[in-house]
C-alpha cells in the first residue's frame, strides 16, 4: 500500500500522550461515577482496556460471573476506548483494580499497587511484533521506512512504545521514519489494518497476535512477523496504591491468584489462552520503564 500522501500522523481522533495534567482532567471528570473505594457490600468495578481481548463477549461474560463469584460480591467490569480513560479512572480510585499495560504502570508505579500478573506459556513475560503483509519481505527496521504505519494506542507498550523507543535509539521518531501513522486503540485493529493493506506495517501485541492465530488464522495468515522485541513484563493487573490491602483489593486479588483452582477460573484462563495469574514481581517492569525514560531523553 502506497500512496503520495505526505508523512506525519493521523491527528483526528489521537488523544494526547498520558500526561499529569490529562490524567488529572480525566480523573476529575470520572469524579461523578462513584466513591473512590468500595465498601464491603458494593459492587468491585474492574477495568479493561485492548490488553484483554475485549471483544470476545463470551470471555467478559464467564470473566465477570468468576471474578464475582470467587470475591463474594457483584463484580462490573468497565471498558473503555483508550488506555489513559482506564488509567485515569484506576490511579483516582474510581476502578478498585484493572488489566493495564506495562507503560502505564512504569509511569504511574508510584501511585499504583501489583495485585497480579498473567503466565502465559510459563512465563510473566511477552513481546511486541512489528508486523508487515504476509508476502512482504521486510527483514529489518529500515525495510518498514516510508510506510503506513499502525499503532494500537498512544500509552500502550506493545503497540507504541516499544517502536518509539527502538526508532528513538537511531536518533528517528515515527513522523520522519514513517510516511504516515494512525492509532487503531485494539491490537486485533491493528493486525486488521495490516491484514486488509489499510496500514503497510505495525506495532502489535504478540500475545494478541499469537492468540488471533490460533482464532482468526486466515486473518494472521495475511500478515507475517517482520521483528520480535527482547521478553517484557506482562501487562499487570494494578489497583491504585490507596486501596492496596483493602478487602475489595485482597478479593480480587485471591481471585486472579486462585483462578485456576476452579472450573469457571480455569474457562476464562482457556479463553484467554493463559497458564494463570501469580504474583508480581516489580523487576519484571525495568526493561519497559528503562524505554519510556529513553524516549523522554531522545524523543
Amino acid at each position: 500500500m502506497r500512496t503520495g500522501r505526505a508523512r506525519g500522523s493521523l491527528a483526528i481522533g489521537q488523544p494526547a500522550r498520558l500526561t499529569r495534567r490529562s490524567l488529572l482532567a480525566g480523573a476529575v471528570s470520572a469524579a461523578a461515577l462513584g466513591p473512590a473505594l468500595a465498601s464491603e457490600s458494593s459492587a468491585l468495578r474492574f477495568g479493561l482496556t485492548p490488553v484483554c481481548l475485549t471483544d470476545d463477549l463470551e470471555l467478559l461474560s464467564r470473566l465477570r460471573s468468576y471474578l464475582s463469584r470467587s470475591a463474594a460480591r457483584p463484580v462490573e467490569l468497565v471498558l473503555r476506548r483508550t488506555y489513559q480513560e482506564i488509567t485515569a479512572l484506576l490511579v483516582s480510585g474510581q476502578l478498585d483494580a484493572a488489566w493495564i499495560c506495562g507503560y502505564p504502570y512504569v509511569e504511574y508505579r508510584e501511585q499504583l499497587a501489583l495485585m497480579a500478573v498473567p503466565v502465559w506459556r510459563g512465563r510473566p513475560f511477552y513481546q511486541s511484533y512489528l508486523i508487515a503483509a504476509a508476502g512482504r519481505e521486510a527483514p529489518a527496521l529500515a525495510d518498514l521506512a516510508g510506510d503506513v504505519h499502525a499503532f494500537s494506542d498512544p500509552n500502550s507498550n506493545s503497540g507504541y512504545l516499544v517502536t518509539r523507543a527502538l526508532l528513538a535509539e537511531r536518533g528517528e521518531r515515527p513522523e520522519s521514519f514513517f510516511r504516515q501513522t494512525f492509532f487503531t486503540y485494539g491490537h486485533r485493529n491493528v493486525v486488521r489494518a495490516v491484514a486488509t493493506g489499510l496500514a503497510d506495517s505495525g506495532s502489535v501485541d504478540g500475545y494478541v497476535w499469537q492468540v488471533m492465530s490460533e482464532t482468526e488464522p486466515k486473518l494472521t495468515g495475511r500478515t507475517r512477523i517482520a521483528r520480535r522485541s527482547e521478553w517484557l513484563g506482562f501487562p499487570p493487573v494494578a489497583a491504585s496504591r490507596d486501596a492496596e490491602g483493602s478487602v475489595g483489593f485482597r478479593a480480587l486479588q485471591d481471585a486472579f491468584l486462585s483462578m485456576g483452582e476452579a472450573e469457571e477460573g480455569r474457562a476464562v484462563l482457556t479463553l484467554l489462552r493463559l497458564d494463570r495469574f501469580g504474583a508480581p514481581e516489580l523487576g519484571d517492569y525495568d526493561a519497559i520503564a528503562a524505554k519510556a525514560d529513553l524516549v523522554r531523553t531522545l524523543g
